[in-house]
């Protein structure tokens, strides 16, 4: 998939903390970049997989939340490496998963 520069630019904001999902998801609204798009929606599954990690970090056990957590920081970060590479390899299984699952997100 060949990108832009401005779309490996969007696509980097997409794995910024907190604001940059959001941030890449209404750059991307204009132009509609598969690169950027297919990263939007794969942040947007590692982030369901953040606030899952949460959840069983306060209800269920601190120490499975704790591991989950750091598995899904490590994934964070390798996909974050992945868009600086102007690449869509991502999370192995999930990352196609999530491509089909948040459709909505196109």
């Amino acid at each position: 998939m060949k990108n832009s520069l401005s779309g490996k630019s969007t696509a980097l904001i997409a794995y910024a903390p907190f604001v940059g999902f959001f941030i890449a998801f209404f750059l991307n609204e204009d132009k509609r970049d598969p690169f950027v798009t297919w990263h939007v929606k794969n942040m947007f599954g590692i982030f369901l997989l953040f606030v899952s990690a949460m959840v069983v970090q306060s209800a269920i056990d601190y120490t499975v939340g704790d591991l989950l957590w750091v598995v899904c920081f490590i994934l964070w970060v390798y996909c974050g490496i992945q868009a600086y590479r102007g690449q869509t390899k991502g999370i192995p299984f999930l990352s196609e998963k999530f491509q089909k699952w948040f459709s909505f997100l196109n």
